[in-house]
């Protein structure tokens, strides 16, 4: 979701539709129909084997046990679904020390602080990214990509500093690794008010705020009922895991997540610290099936479902 719609849902601007018109409704019985189909489907298409997929199920948010598939070189993938609440998610855990792997983050494009629109799954496209997530606020809500977008917060990529801090928000960061100090993280959750510049910083993108802090749902999780998509990362206690997560909400298979229930799902992945990144409308995760194509695994809800917004900033993942 854009800035403008993080705190509170936002209503979809209508569209223009002659009601005379024959081509309008089929239009909406297109929609209709596909939004009965993504929520009555068990199993979709998967790109780690070629049996269709079906999500691990369990009854509470406290009973996940997450059952990694082997993706790529330092990749895995999981698929899973709660029964109370209805929410289902998918999730990716990066081993940061595997040789073969790099962070990639930035937009389509990006000049001091602004930047073109685009959807994820073009990031992880043009990037030749094996997956990808959104992770800023931005200025502005569109399906359009190429369009002018302002990141709220900051992008770091390779050593460039992209897109300037906000003070008012964390980042996930990602040290420079030459000569690293195994003792030293490679990647933390911290203010973004604590970056001063992109010095000995390799990677960051902004998000809102740090979820779970020290293994625990932080203390601004306490009352915040509001439930939405959600898009999060952790990170391991040292530093050496990333974790990417994508909640649906917003369909009747998967209500949308609070963010300390998002916080509890990115513990039970292995996080030690979490951040909630842009979500709502925006949420998003990509990944490279096996004949190649790039698809989005969960079903993004822009204005309808199944549609993908375009985006800001994002992170993806690159397999060498």
């Amino acid at each position: 979701m854009s800035i403008k719609n993080s705190f509170q849902i936002s209503l979809p601007r209508t569209c223009r539709i002659n009601r005379n018109d024959s081509c309008g409704s089929w239009s909406k019985r297109f929609v209709f129909l596909s939004f009965i189909l993504i929520n009555i489907s068990c199993a979709t298409i998967s790109h780690v084997s070629a049996e269709g997929e079906f999500p691990a199920v369990y009854p509470l948010i406290e009973n996940i046990n997450p059952q990694w598939q082997h993706f790529t070189g330092g990749v895995g993938y999981f698929h899973g679904r709660t029964e109370n609440p209805r929410l289902e998610f998918w999730a990716i855990k990066v081993d940061l020390r595997a040789e073969n792997i790099s962070i990639v983050t930035g937009t389509g494009a990006a000049n001091s602080g602004s930047s073109l629109s685009t959807r994820v799954s073009s990031f992880v496209r043009g990037n030749n990214l094996v997956a990808g997530i959104n992770a800023l606020p931005f200025d502005i809500s569109t399906t359009a990509e190429g369009q002018p977008i302002q990141n709220i917060g900051i992008v770091i990529s390779n050593g460039a500093l992209l897109s300037p801090a906000n003070r008012y928000y964390d980042a996930l960061v990602f040290y420079k690794t030459e000569e690293h100090d195994e003792a030293a993280p490679r990647a933390a959750i911290v203010s973004q008010s604590s970056i001063g510049s992109a010095e000995n910083i390799e990677n960051a993108v902004g998000g809102f705020h740090k979820i779970l802090a020290d293994g625990n749902p932080a203390q601004r999780t306490v009352n915040n009922d509001a439930r939405h998509p959600r898009s999060a990362a952790g990170v391991s206690a040292n530093g050496d895991f990333l974790y990417l997560l994508v909640i649906d909400g917003r369909r009747t298979g998967s209500v949308g997540s609070t963010e300390r229930e998002t916080a509890l799902i990115l513990s039970a992945l292995g996080s030690h610290n979490g951040i909630n990144l842009d979500g709502g409308g925006s949420s998003a995760l990509a990944m490279r099936f096996q004949d190649g194509i790039v698809r989005t695994v969960n079903t993004p809800v822009n204005i309808f479902p199944g549609q993908e917004r375009a985006v800001a900033g994002c992170i993806g993942i690159r397999a060498d």
